[in-house]
């Protein structure tokens, strides 16, 4: 199994990126949020889950350990597949995972796209207590978040196919109506809270 991978960002698109690892350039899949932290030409880190087909091999990036690892367990549960995995932590950091799991907040699973009622019921029973007790809430105030950060979240969820005024006014909701919500220096965290939010206004 390739557990990690670190070399130099050649590029980065939509719902991948490609590093350099020994002169050999590996796609490695990623979410949203994953991505926006690498910059091209610079060093890049993802630690990665093998997931093998009988037609293909695919690589799937991480910035963490943890998230990696609730992506391969979630896939445990019938009917998860690996890219279904990486939208739910595409939504969802994996601690909120765990707490939508461990509350039995089917809504909060809705909110992951191609996640009905039925299939969060079936997440809440088969996962039950194997992702862990989600950490307690720090309740550490944002810091600013810088306007070019902004555009670089609203460009993110424009490719995902939201409508430009909806990612603006998802983005703006989140770092103007609910202060002290999410690390709103974090591009990630920004990136994850405006797809929650967009969530909830197609539900």
């Amino acid at each position: 199994m390739i557990a990690s991978v670190h070399g130099t960002v050649l590029s980065v698109r939509l719902d991948a990126a490609v590093i350099e690892v020994g002169g050999v350039g590996l796609l490695v899949q990623a979410t949203p949020g994953t991505l926006a932290a690498l910059r091209v030409g610079q060093p890049g880190r993802l630690f990665t889950s093998l997931v093998v087909r009988e037609d293909a091999l695919t690589l799937f990036g991480f910035a963490e350990p943890d998230e990696r690892d609730v992506f391969e367990a979630v896939q445990t549960v019938s009917g998860v597949g690996p890219r279904l995995a990486l939208a739910m932590l595409a939504v969802h950091t994996p601690d909120g995972l765990r707490r939508a799991v461990a509350d039995e907040d089917l809504t909060a699973l809705m909110r992951v796209p191609g996640i009905g009622r039925k299939g969060a019921q079936r997440i809440v029973l088969e996962l039950g207590e194997r992702l862990g007790a989600p950490a307690p809430s720090s309740g550490a105030a944002p810091t600013t978040f810088a306007p070019d950060h902004r555009e670089q979240v609203v460009e993110a969820l424009v490719g995902l196919g939201w409508p430009l005024r909806a990612a603006q006014d998802a983005v703006a909701s989140v770092l103007d109506g609910t202060p002290g919500a999410i690390g709103s220096d974090e591009v990630p965290g920004v990136l994850r809270a405006a797809l929650r939010s967009l969530g909830s206004a197609r539900a």
